[in-house]
């Protein structure tokens, strides 16, 4: 799997750059209520499946840097529990690079000021609903519970908008 991300002003970046920024990121005004979140989305194309993984450190009212990771799979990707789990397990794989020293060291920046009022959450954004006309509302479950158990805080819609919105726009 390719492992470099990109954004509009910023191409071909290795992890180890992406994990900077966010750190220079939180550094700016660790006084803040920050989410680091993830999600993947797809978009079949006729001879391929395109999959796109948002990485967004939001802090509220403040502010966001954000990057994505491209990945094509170079068939027609049309059963819809194969493309929601492949989406979760490239979500997966993107929160896997945060090791636990990574993790430590982007608490590191919130934790003197959580009395300041500070926070930090880390969520799995997953393009999925659990309304009754939602065709993926089967998923849900399973989907929330790979997320869970990688301890993310799970986000589907209309909750999850780094896979439906953010991710969605580069699908494209």
């Amino acid at each position: 799997m390719a492992n470099t991300f990109q954004n509009l002003s910023q191409k071909n970046m290795p992890f180890d750059q992406v994990f900077q920024n966010i750190l220079h990121f939180m550094k700016k005004d660790p006084i803040g209520n920050f989410r680091l979140m993830f999600g993947t989305d797809s978009q079949v194309f006729t001879h391929y499946t395109k999959f796109i993984t948002g990485i967004v450190i939001q802090q509220e009212r403040k502010g966001v840097w954000a990057c994505i990771r491209k990945v094509i799979i170079p068939r027609k990707m049309t059963n819809l529990h194969e493309r929601i789990s492949f989406e979760t397990t490239l979500t997966e794989e993107v929160v896997s690079l945060f090791t636990n020293e990574h993790k430590e060291q982007l608490i590191n920046v919130v934790l003197p000021n959580i009395y300041k009022g500070a926070s930090f959450s880390i969520e799995g954004h997953i393009d999925i609903g659990s309304g009754k006309r939602n065709k993926t509302r089967v998923f849900v479950e399973e989907m929330v519970s790979r997320l869970e158990s990688i301890g993310l805080e799970p986000k589907i819609k209309p909750d999850s908008f780094v896979a439906s919105s953010y991710a969605n726009r580069f699908t494209k």
